[in-house]
């Protein structure tokens, strides 16, 4: 059954074009965990009181970044494993050599 599966989404663009999105949205997850924190200091500089209510702290925290960075590795793990399974032969065939000439004399 995974053989008819691999081989249709190699075979067809299904495959590849799933790969290039799952590629696109970690790109996403990536980008994401810098502006996080960037978005979420922006919001504090316009809305101090907003803030002092909730208890945060003032400042630049990159702890904002880690779920998307967490989601980040997680997608590039699976990208990785479809990737290798689609398009790398994962048996470990080895080219026999002939006999040298020394072994035959």
């Amino acid at each position: 059954m995974f053989k008819r599966l691999k081989r249709a989404l190699t075979e067809s663009y299904i495959g590849a074009i799933a790969l290039g999105w799952l590629l696109a949205q970690d790109i996403t997850q990536f980008v994401g965990a810098f502006a996080r924190p960037v978005e979420e200091w922006i919001s504090q500089r316009e809305y101090p009181g907003l803030r002092a209510q909730t208890g945060g702290s003032p400042g630049l925290s990159f702890g904002f970044a880690v779920p998307d960075l967490i989601r980040f590795a997680l997608i590039l793990a699976i990208w990785y494993a479809l990737v290798r399974w689609l398009y790398f032969d994962s048996s470990n065939k080895q080219v026999s050599k002939p006999p040298s000439r020394e072994q035959t004399v």
